[in-house]
């Protein structure tokens, strides 16, 4: 898979986990919608890029590439919403 269709992929990824945030995250968004979509996208594909330069580095295969480049991005957005949640509430 090439690193244009990653990228593309990591966006909506982003955006997805910005729509989903009020739903997951009780209350309103602290900082506004436009804002929890940025902050997704940018966690989402920092992380991806990361993934997708480090995890090659020390594994081999295809198969770990992909689920680490997939599924840990999403979660590293969710963990940014909720951090800047928190930093807001304080």
């Amino acid at each position: 898979m090439t690193l244009y269709v990653m990228i593309f992929i990591w966006i909506v990824m982003g955006v997805i986990i910005a729509a989903l945030a009020e739903n997951i995250f009780t209350g309103e968004r602290p900082y506004g919608t436009a804002n929890d979509y940025v902050i997704s996208i940018v966690a989402t594909v920092l992380t991806g890029f990361a993934d997708w330069y480090i995890v090659p580095i020390f594994f081999s295969g295809q198969i770990i590439l992909f689920i680490a480049a997939v599924l840990e991005p999403p979660l590293v957005a969710l963990f940014c919403l909720w951090l800047a949640r928190k930093i807001k509430s304080r």
